[in-house]
């Protein structure tokens, strides 16, 4: 509680209303710092969640923005009582790409000096908390990198994404041209960047841009938030470890990624939830039995097989 207070004295109670507002529900008073570009809310217990609020240009994307989104994400990565955290837009665009006003009087050596968008994918890689994009509308340029940095990614079936750069004779600059080859594979990840071809919504599901893929911009953020919701009620322990291997398996070979999985695995049975964590299962699981095994059988035989299946349990364990 002490965390929450901290964030509730460093966040104001103003709240703007997103584009989807039915969506948005607080279980509590909202807890919200007052940004120009972002709106921060807690739907529900153990969840963020940033709306990306620049509607009239459909939530494109600039430095400003993200200087705000990377101090949300840090405050909802430090706070206790966070445990996943949702990023979504508006039901047009989730974001419609790079603010053009920032970048059309750019020259190379002032983009090169002052590291142009390196803030841009800086902080959300480092964020240990699973973050879930829910796209609705344009994910363009920017937009479709910032979502293919999210750890889990939901969209709607009319969801746009693409790379366009290229008509703009520059090419993605943040993380595009890795992350989109790395989930579907350099021939179409090449085309699409080489001509600047979008794909829809359904098209990422098929492809596995997309872990789901919903009919409607409120059934995409919803489902976000219900997953987070679930994630969030897991041991905190456990989640970052997950997202942390899982990570790993994508900068490291086979045989490194496994030695460091077990590693983590090992580790954790050295945690509190892990040591109430598996009593609870094998409750769970012994109480499975009772149902499993029939009633007709001589209570003294059938108490022995469950005992010798939970014991069973326990050695693959």
């Amino acid at each position: 509680m002490a965390s929450r207070c901290l964030v509730r004295s460093l966040w104001t109670s103003k709240y703007v209303p997103s584009s989807l507002p039915r969506l948005i529900r607080s279980y509590s008073q909202p807890v919200i710092k007052t940004y120009d570009h972002i709106l921060v809310d807690l739907p529900k217990p153990g969840v963020g969640l940033i709306t990306f609020n620049r509607p009239r240009a459909l939530n494109a994307l600039s430095t400003a923005l993200f200087l705000e989104l990377n101090d949300a994400l840090q405050t909802l990565d430090n706070d206790d009582d966070t445990n996943a955290i949702v990023l979504t837009g508006s039901e047009k665009a989730f974001a419609a790409g790079a603010d053009i006003k920032e970048m059309k009087d750019l020259s190379f050596s002032k983009a090169y000096n002052t590291n142009f968008i390196t803030s841009w994918s800086s902080t959300i890689p480092n964020i240990r908390k699973p973050i879930i994009a829910a796209v609705n509308g344009h994910a363009l340029g920017g937009g479709c990198e910032l979502a293919l940095m999210a750890d889990i990614l939901y969209c709607s079936s009319s969801a746009t994404f693409g790379q366009p750069e290229i008509k703009l004779g520059i090419i993605p600059g943040a993380g595009g041209s890795q992350r989109l080859t790395a989930l579907i594979g350099k021939s179409r990840a090449m085309e699409l960047i080489l001509t600047g071809k979008t794909f829809s919504g359904t098209e990422a599901g098929q492809w596995g841009v997309a872990a789901q893929v919903f009919d409607s911009a409120e059934e995409c953020v919803r489902g976000a938030l219900e997953t987070a919701g679930k994630i969030a009620g897991m041991s905190r322990l456990s989640v970052r470890a997950a997202k942390e291997v899982v990570n790993k398996s994508q900068d490291t070979g086979l045989r490194e990624g496994l030695d460091y999985e077990r590693k983590v695995f090992h580790g954790l049975f050295g945690s509190k939830d892990q040591k109430i964590g598996e009593p609870m299962s094998l409750e769970i699981i012994s109480n499975a039995l009772h149902l499993l095994i029939s009633p007709y059988r001589d209570d003294r035989f059938r108490r022995k097989e469950e005992a010798g299946v939970v014991k069973r349990i326990k050695t693959c364990r």
